[in-house]
C-alpha cells in the first residue's frame, strides 16, 4: 500500500489519534485531524496537519478515515464515509496494516497475542505480558491497556500482547492475531452496538487468526469458541481440564492443549486471587503456550504480577469495616465478581449502565447486601431492582450524574456525590463490613474515567473512616469521549 501523499483523516486527537498522526507524517501521507474540542487540536503542536472540529463530513479528497473507537458506526462521520466509499478503520487496523510495511517493520510484522471480554482484559494482557518477559521474549502490552499498537510497532517489538475492546474490533476488519482469546461475554456496551448478537460478533473477531482461545466456562464465550474459523481451538476452564483445554487440578494450572498434563504454577501464584484471577491466568498462559513460551516461564510471569488499582483494592480500614475499591467493575457482570468475594457489603453502585440489566446481579446477590448507595445518571434503574427483588435491603440515593458533559465543575459536583455516598455507606456499615465500590456502570456521567471515580472513592473513604491509608494507584484506561483517540 503506498501512503505518501495519501489523504487521510484522523477523527480524535487523544494520545492513540497523535500517534496515528506521527506515524501517518512518517509515511509522507497528507493528515488531517478532526477534533470536537479545539484544546485537543492544541495538543498536535506544529505538526503539519490540518485541523477541523467538523465530525460530521469529510474533508475534500479524503481517501481514508482512522477513527477512534468510541465513533459508532451509525455515527454522522461514519455514514459520511459509508456514503463517500471512503474506508474507516481503526488504530489496531492501520497498525495491523503497518506490519507489512518495511519503512515501519523492517524485520517483518510482529506476532499478535490478542485479549478480549467482558472483563478481565486488561489483567489478562498484564499477565501474557509478565509472561512472555520471563521467557526472555522481547514484548510489550498495548492496545486498549494505554499503548498505542502503532507505538509498539514502531518501537520494533516482536510479539505484541494487545488488548482489545469492542470497539476496536469493530473498526478493524483485517485484523487476524497469530492467537486470539475470547475471555468471556455478558452484556456490555449495547447502547453502542445495538445488540448482545452484534457485541459478540465484535469480540468473537479475536478468533480468526491461527489460534483461538476462550472461555468453556461462559456459556456465550464457549459457542463463539466453537463457531471460530481459527484451525486450533483451545479452552481454558477452572475445571480439570480435557483434551486441548487448560485447567486447574489439585491447585495447579495445568495445560493439555501444548503438552500431556503440564503443570505451570500453583494457583497460589496467581494475583488477583479468586476465579476471575484464576480464568484470566489459564487465558494468558494459553497465549503464551501458543507462542512456545515453556511451563516455568508461566509462573515466573504470574509470580510477577500485582493487582492493578481500582481492581478490589482496599483504600481504608477503621471500626472494623474495611472499604474497597473496584471502580474497575464497570458492567454486571463484573460487579458479580466482585460481590462473590465479600460476605456482608454495603455496595456503592450506578453510573451508566449501557443498556445493561442489574436484575440478575441483585437476585444473586441479595443475600449479602447490608445496604446500598446509588449514584450516576442511571441509578434509578439499580434502586428499582433492588426495591424490587431485595426489598429489605436500605437504599440511600445520594445522587449525582445530572450535569451533562464532565467539565471541571461537574467534577467537583462528582466528587462531593462521592462523598455523601460514603457517608451514607457509612450509616449503613458494621463491624464486619466491607463497603464496596462495584458501580456495575461506567463512570464518564460523573467523572473523567474510572480511575478518578476510584480516586474520588478512596479519598471520601479516607474522610469518613478517618484518614485510613490507601493501597494501589489510578492507572486510567477507561473508554475517554468519542472526539478522543485512545480505545475503549
Amino acid at each position: 500500500m503506498t501512503w505518501r501523499d495519501r489523504h487521510v483523516l484522523v477523527a480524535g486527537a487523544r494520545r492513540t489519534g497523535i500517534s496515528v498522526v506521527d506515524v501517518l507524517l512518517f509515511l509522507g501521507a497528507r493528515v488531517t485531524v478532526a477534533d470536537g474540542d479545539p484544546a485537543q487540536l492544541d495538543t498536535l503542536g506544529d505538526r503539519p496537519v490540518a485541523r477541523t472540529r467538523e465530525l460530521a463530513a469529510l474533508p475534500a479528497g479524503c481517501d481514508l478515515v482512522v477513527t477512534s473507537p468510541g465513533f459508532r458506526t451509525d455515527s454522522p462521520l461514519a455514514l459520511a464515509a459509508r456514503d463517500a466509499s471512503v474506508p474507516m478503520i481503526g488504530e489496531p487496523e492501520l497498525a495491523f496494516l503497518l506490519g507489512g510495511e518495511p519503512e515501519v517493520c523492517p524485520d517483518g510484522p510482529p506476532r499478535w497475542l490478542a485479549v478480549t471480554g467482558t472483563n478481565g482484559k486488561t489483567t489478562t494482557t498484564t499477565m501474557l505480558e509478565a509472561i512472555l518477559r520471563a521467557a526472555g521474549v522481547d514484548a510489550v502490552a498495548c492496545g486498549n491497556i494505554g499503548l498505542p499498537v502503532v507505538d509498539a510497532l514502531r518501537a520494533g517489538h516482536p510479539v505484541l500482547a494487545v488488548e482489545l475492546s469492542s470497539f476496536q474490533l469493530e473498526w478493524s476488519p483485517s485484523v487476524r492475531p497469530y492467537a486470539g482469546a475470547l475471555l468471556n461475554l455478558a452484556e456490555d456496551h449495547l447502547d453502542w452496538h445495538g445488540s448482545m448478537a452484534a457485541y459478540g460478533a465484535a469480540k468473537a473477531r479475536v478468533l480468526r487468526g491461527e489460534v483461538a482461545v476462550g472461555g468453556l466456562d461462559d456459556r456465550e464465550a464457549a459457542a463463539l469458541l466453537l463457531a471460530a474459523p481459527a484451525p486450533r481451538h483451545v479452552g481454558f476452564t477452572r475445571g480439570a481440564p480435557g483434551p486441548g483445554e487448560l485447567g486447574i487440578v489439585d491447585g495447579r494450572l495445568v495445560d493439555r492443549a501444548f503438552g500431556d498434563r503440564v503443570p505451570l504454577a500453583e494457583v497460589a501464584d496467581v494475583a488477583p486471587p479468586g476465579p476471575p484471577g484464576e480464568a484470566n491466568a489459564l487465558a494468558a498462559a494459553a497465549l503464551a503456550r501458543a507462542h512456545g513460551v515453556p511451563p516455568e516461564a508461566v509462573a515466573a510471569g504470574l509470580r510477577a504480577v500485582a493487582p492493578g488499582a481500582h481492581r478490589g483494592a482496599v483504600v481504608a480500614e477503621a471500626g472494623g469495616v474495611r472499604w474497597v475499591d473496584d471502580s474497575k467493575a464497570t458492567n454486571p457482570h463484573a460487579a458479580a465478581a466482585s460481590l462473590a468475594g465479600h460476605d456482608r457489603v454495603v455496595w456503592v453502585a450506578g453510573g451508566l449502565l449501557k443498556g445493561a440489566d442489574v436484575t440478575d446481579l441483585v437476585v444473586a446477590h441479595r443475600g449479602r447486601l447490608a445496604g446500598a448507595v446509588v449514584l450516576g445518571r442511571d441509578r434509578d434503574a439499580v434502586a428499582a431492582a433492588l426495591a424490587r427483588h431485595a426489598p429489605e435491603v436500605p437504599v440511600r440515593d445520594v445522587g449525582g450524574g445530572d450535569d451533562g458533559p464532565v467539565s471541571d465543575r461537574a467534577s467537583d459536583t462528582a466528587s462531593e456525590s462521592m462523598l455523601r455516598a460514603a457517608r451514607a455507606a457509612a450509616g449503613l456499615a458494621q463491624p464486619g463490613d466491607t463497603v464496596l465500590l462495584a458501580p456495575a456502570a461506567a463512570s464518564m456521567d460523573m467523572f473523567r474515567d474510572y480511575a478518578a471515580r476510584g480516586d474520588a472513592f478512596a479519598a471520601a473513604a479516607r474522610t469518613v473512616a478517618g484518614g485510613a491509608g490507601p493501597r494501589g494507584a489510578a492507572v486510567p484506561d477507561e473508554a475517554p469521549s468519542p472526539t478522543g483517540g485512545g480505545a475503549a
